[in-house]
């Protein structure tokens, strides 16, 4: 015979459990810190995820002091191996404040145009990834047919035009106008670019953008994706969308990167 079913253990208060949530800051000192290792950590992960394609795609994060300036990977050097100590700061003409490497000027010159454009704006992640590539040189955009391809839903923008590579200020406002105030731009003939509030919601904005046009690329090529509706979608983005969650969804790819590689953080 079974004896009587013993009562369960009582839950946890949720207070003493643990999740992660964005951190506060003592000083600036503490918080460009922050934005520098979460820059190098950021910097790894693309390179870990192939987005890297020569000299090519650049991650920037607004000094937060100094709002006009920007740290930046220093050019031509392998995402993979950059530390904090080699992260370069510019100010808004592209000249170098701090750091031991030059800039390159055409890719900065388009993010600090969008920094400008964007005040809310901390970070902009814009590389040559294959599948962004595939999907720009079509002129599309995403398509509500997965879960995590409705966070862009109404929230990003196609920039309708191709000039070659982007060196003046002009062209950069003219990115930075079509971009408005979305998350996400499909730069025709040329790839995707992020925004976000973090270096972290910027990182998690591309690497799922650039998974979503593999999904929509890759379902179109098998048949004809089934749209979500209008509402849902909407719905969706609204739980989904916003920078709080990215922030939330990337601590995973944080803490891949920093316990395996802590030498970034030198």
């Amino acid at each position: 015979m079974h004896g009587p079913t013993p009562t369960p253990p009582m839950p946890l208060p949720t207070d003493q459990l643990r999740f992660a949530m964005p951190p506060m800051y003592d000083s600036l000192d503490d918080e460009r810190r922050h934005r520098k290792e979460r820059l190098a950590g950021a910097l790894r992960i693309f390179g870990r995820a192939g987005l890297e394609d020569g000299v090519s795609g650049h991650i920037t994060a607004r000094d937060p002091e100094y709002s006009n300036c920007f740290w930046v990977n220093p050019f031509g050097m392998p995402f993979q191996h950059v530390t904090v100590s080699d992260l370069v700061l510019a100010n808004q003409d592209g000249q170098v404040i701090e750091g031991r490497y030059h800039v390159n000027q055409a890719a900065y010159t388009v993010h600090v145009q969008v920094h400008a454009a964007r005040p809310d704006v901390v970070a902009v992640a814009h590389c040559h990834s294959v599948h962004g590539r595939a999907l720009s040189a079509l002129g599309d955009l995403l398509d509500p047919i997965s879960q995590e391809s409705c966070a862009f839903y109404e929230d990003h923008a196609l920039y309708d035009a191709y000039t070659g590579v982007a060196v003046d200020a002009e062209e950069g406002r003219r990115i930075a106008t079509a971009l408005g105030s979305r998350k996400a731009l499909v730069l025709r003939n040329h790839g995707l670019l992020t925004v976000g509030d973090s270096v972290d919601a910027a990182a998690w904005w591309f690497l799922s953008m650039e998974k979503s046009a593999q999904v929509q690329l890759t379902a179109k090529a098998a048949g004809r994706p089934l749209l979500i509706d209008h509402k849902l979608a909407v719905a969706t983005r609204e739980q989904l969308g916003g920078d709080l969650v990215a922030w939330i969804n990337y601590q995973p790819l944080w803490q891949v990167i920093s316990r395996s590689e802590p030498d970034l953080l030198g």
